[in-house]
C-alpha cells in the first residue's frame, strides 16, 4: 500500500456519535491534539447524536443522517467508525471501497472471515486501515513490555492475563452477545492484544477455549466467563480469562520467564522476581506515563512521511480468531488450530 497523502491537513470524519463511554468525543479530543489530523464532519442515523456532535465539536461541523451520505459528498480523507461491534466490518469496508483510510473501534470485526475482507479491501483501494487498539500505550503494559524485552526474566514460556470480579453486566448492546459478539469481545480484545505484543515472533498453534454461560446472569446472552488458553511454536502458552461471576480474583499479570517472574495487580508498579549470582532477588517497577496520543501521531506520520503503521490490521485480525476459535473449542470441547499463525 502506498501510504503517503498529498494533504497538509487529513480530513476526518467520525461515523458513530453514540453515548457508549463517550468514545466518539474520546476519539474528537485524541485528534484534536493531534497535528495533521482534522474533524470536518459526524455521521450517525440518531438525530440526537448530531445534534450533540455540533454541541461538542462546533456548529462548523458536517452532519450526516448516513455513511452513504458522508462519502457521497466526498469532504473527507479518512473515516473513524465507533459503531456496536456487529456493524465494523460493513462500515470499514463501505469506506474503504469509498477510498478513505480507516480507524476502527477495536475489535476490529466479530469474525476472522470479516477480517480477512477487511484486509482485502484495504489492499484492493490502497488505503490504510488500522484497529484503534489503543492500549498498547497504556503506562503499566509498555513498563511490563519493556522489562520482558530487556530480559528481566529472561525467555517467557507463560503468560497469563485477566480481568474480572464479581459484578452483574449493564443492561445494553454490550451485554448483547448478536451485537458485541460475547464477553471477549471488549477489554478481551485489549488484553489478546497485549499478550500477542509481548511475544510478537511467537506463532499460534493451537487453541483451546472454556466458556462459562447463564452460570449467573441469565438474563444476559454474554458469557459470564470466557477464558482462551494459547499454545505458541516457541513452546510459549497464554491463558487469559475475562469473568463476571468472580468472587475471588488473581493478578491483572502473571508471567513466567526462564529465570524470573511478574506480577501485576494494577497497583502503579509490577513486581519483578528474579536472582542475582544465585541469590533470589525482588524489585518494584513503576509503570510508565500512558501515552494515548501516539496512536494519532502513528497514523499521521504513516500517512505523510510513509512512517511504519504500529497497529497492523494483520495483528487486530489473529486477535479475532483466537475469541471466535476459543469460543468453537469450548462448544466442540477440544483443541483447534487457529485459522492464522
Amino acid at each position: 500500500m502506498s501510504p503517503r497523502s498529498t494533504s497538509n491537513v487529513i480530513r476526518v470524519g467520525l461515523i458513530g456519535y453514540g453515548p457508549a463511554f463517550g468514545m466518539a468525543k474520546h476519539h474528537a479530543n485524541y485528534i484534536a491534539q493531534t497535528r495533521g489530523l482534522k474533524i470536518v464532519a459526524v455521521a450517525d442515523i440518531n438525530p440526537e447524536a448530531l445534534q450533540r456532535a455540533r454541541q461538542e465539536l462546533g456548529e462548523k461541523i458536517l452532519t450526516f443522517d448516513s455513511v452513504k451520505k458522508m462519502l457521497a459528498a466526498d469532504v473527507v480523507d479518512m473515516c473513524v467508525v465507533i459503531t456496536p461491534h456487529n456493524t465494523h466490518a460493513r462500515l470499514t469496508i463501505q469506506c474503504l471501497n469509498a477510498g478513505k483510510h480507516v480507524v476502527v473501534e477495536k475489535p476490529m470485526c466479530l469474525r476472522y472471515t470479516e477480517a480477512q475482507r477487511m484486509i482485502q479491501a484495504a489492499h484492493d483501494n490502497d488505503r490504510m486501515l488500522t484497529v484503534f487498539q489503543n492500549r498498547r500505550w497504556d503506562g503499566d503494559y509498555m513498563a511490563i513490555k519493556k522489562a520482558v524485552a530487556d530480559g528481566l526474566i529472561g525467555e517467557v514460556f507463560h503468560i497469563e492475563g485477566y480481568m474480572g470480579g464479581w459484578r452483574k453486566p449493564r443492561n445494553w448492546w454490550r451485554s448483547d452477545k448478536q451485537i458485541s459478539g460475547g464477553a471477549f469481545y471488549d477489554w478481551g480484545a485489549h488484553c489478546l492484544d497485549q499478550v500477542l505484543g509481548l511475544i510478537p515472533e511467537a506463532n499460534m498453534t493451537h487453541i483451546n477455549g472454556f466458556f462459562h454461560q447463564d452460570v449467573v446472569w441469565k438474563q444476559m446472552s454474554n458469557e459470564d466467563q470466557v477464558q482462551a488458553i494459547v499454545r505458541f511454536d516457541t513452546g510459549c502458552v497464554a491463558d487469559v480469562q475475562m469473568s463476571s461471576v468472580a468472587f475471588v480474583g488473581k493478578p491483572r499479570w502473571r508471567i513466567l520467564g526462564t529465570s524470573g517472574a511478574i506480577e501485576d495487580w494494577g497497583e502503579g508498579s509490577f513486581t519483578v522476581y528474579t536472582q542475582i549470582k544465585g541469590y533470589p532477588a525482588q524489585m518494584e517497577v513503576d509503570y510508565q506515563e500512558s501515552q494515548w496520543p501516539q496512536f494519532y501521531k502513528n497514523i499521521v506520520d504513516h500517512l505523510t512521511k510513509g512512517a511504519d503503521l504500529i497497529v497492523k490490521p494483520e495483528q487486530a485480525a489473529r486477535v479475532i480468531a483466537i475469541m471466535e476459535y476459543a469460543e468453537r473449542s469450548s462448544k466442540q470441547g477440544k483443541t483447534l488450530r487457529p485459522p492464522c499463525p
